[in-house]
């Protein structure tokens, strides 16, 4: 097997991911879907203290870049929307495998509770589909409350419940978003390509190809890692690997200080040349999203990066550590901290509510700078340019960041 030593690990992950070095040029409208590309899923959610996290991610690897263009790379149809790893924006060549997959095998209350509103509750569902097939798309605003409170799912209106049920079902796609509000149309109408007869693949064949895609994406993982990426079933073991790795699609690698081996996609093997050759150099320091693949599996962060991160903001107020939207703090090729942020737009503040360094860590001067560097990209491009820190942990680093933030402005 090939050796890598751990922080040569993290590098080949980071590289993978698109994050190890900055951008080298303005972002442009395609990279939107590149991004998505590479990977393989975007995951959605809507909650807005700074951006919605799919815009946060793509913003940790693009830079700057219109918000916009994610809105309309979906209506183009180069992504579309799919139960995943969790909602998802997913590259448009995977529609196919995402849709077979979910039909066969996947184990979700979206789907679950699709089916069963299928079987219960059909004429509803045809009746609103008959309505879309003649108005045309339909968003739930469309459709006001007749009743009082609404019913499980969060207090949705029928209407609404009814429009995820058959976007589970696959019945429905989401066209484009309005003000990041579902558009719901026909799956036929959004992708044509859903009315080629194509022969679906089985379970066996489609549990192959979405581990090579999250082995892909991950760029290099424990084979305990891989099922949460696409959150497929059963959790793996190497020997489930062995098949893959004497076809030659995987490369085992022996990594420093793990105590089960780790695979690499065979279309990475020039990326694992380079991270074996010392030739991947981490340079980039970005925010991330608290719902990033790099910290989507919390073992993975803590193996990989010795970074325990615990999503809080569904934790109760009186039970978080470090806050309700805490975003990782990566400042090449390690997490060294962590941030509480809130955009302040109508006062273009950028609060910075909380900052923790890694407990034990002190920042290097150049690491005070990277990062002073990325809190301030952060609240330019949320049109909150002004800085406020709030509170830090050591307290000593909220006077050290406040000059860093200071000689910024001044150069």
């Amino acid at each position: 097997m090939a050796s890598l030593s751990l922080a040569q690990a993290r590098n080949l992950h980071l590289a993978a991911q698109g994050l190890l070095q900055p951008p080298t040029r303005v972002a442009r409208r395609t990279d939107v879907a590149a991004c998505v590309q590479r990977m393989a899923l975007l995951q959605i959610d809507t909650i807005h203290v700074v951006s919605r996290s799919p815009y946060l991610v793509l913003h940790s690897r693009l830079g700057d870049y219109s918000r916009e263009w994610l809105e309309e790379t979906l209506a183009g149809g180069a992504v579309f929307e799919t139960w995943a790893h969790e909602a998802c924006f997913a590259p448009a060549d995977d529609l196919h495998t995402h849709r077979a997959y979910n039909r066969q095998a996947r184990q979700h209350w979206g789907l679950a509770n699709a089916r069963k509103m299928a079987a219960t509750q059909r004429v509803h569902l045809d009746k609103l589909l008959a309505h879309i097939r003649d108005k045309g798309p339909v968003k739930a605003s469309d459709f006001e409350r007749t009743e009082g409170k609404g019913g499980a799912w969060w207090g949705w209106k029928d209407e609404k419940r009814w429009l995820e049920a058959l976007f589970a079902h696959g019945e429905l796609m989401i066209a484009r978003r309005e003000n990041f509000h579902r558009v719901y149309d026909l799956s036929e109408r959004v992708a044509p390509q859903m009315l080629q007869l194509v022969d679906e693949a089985h379970l066996e064949t489609l549990n192959t190809v979405l581990i090579e895609k999250a082995v892909t994406a991950l760029g290099i993982t424990q084979a305990r890692w891989i099922h949460d990426y696409f959150r497929t079933k059963p959790r793996l073991k190497d020997a489930d690997l062995d098949a893959l790795v004497d076809a030659g699609t995987l490369l085992r690698v022996a990594v420093e200080g793990w105590d089960a081996p780790g695979y690499v996609h065979a279309s990475q093997a020039a990326l694992l040349k380079k991270a074996q050759a010392g030739k991947l150099l981490a340079t980039h320091t970005a925010l991330l999203s608290p719902f990033d693949p790099v910290v989507w599996d919390r073992e993975r962060a803590s193996t990989l990066f010795d970074f325990d991160y615990r999503l809080e903001c569904y934790t109760p107020e009186q039970k978080r550590v470090y806050g309700y939207f805490v975003l990782p703090i990566l400042c090449r090729g390690e997490l060294i901290g962590r941030l509480d942020a809130k955009a302040h737009r109508a006062e273009g503040v950028f609060e910075v509510r909380a900052l923790h360094a890694q407990p034990g860590m002190v920042w290097s001067d150049e690491q005070l700078a990277d990062v002073a560097a990325a809190i301030q990209r952060s609240a330019d491009w949320h049109g909150t340019p002004s800085v406020r820190i709030t509170r830090t942990q050591p307290a000593k680093l909220a006077a050290a960041m406040r000059r860093a933030l200071k000689g910024l402005a001044a150069s």
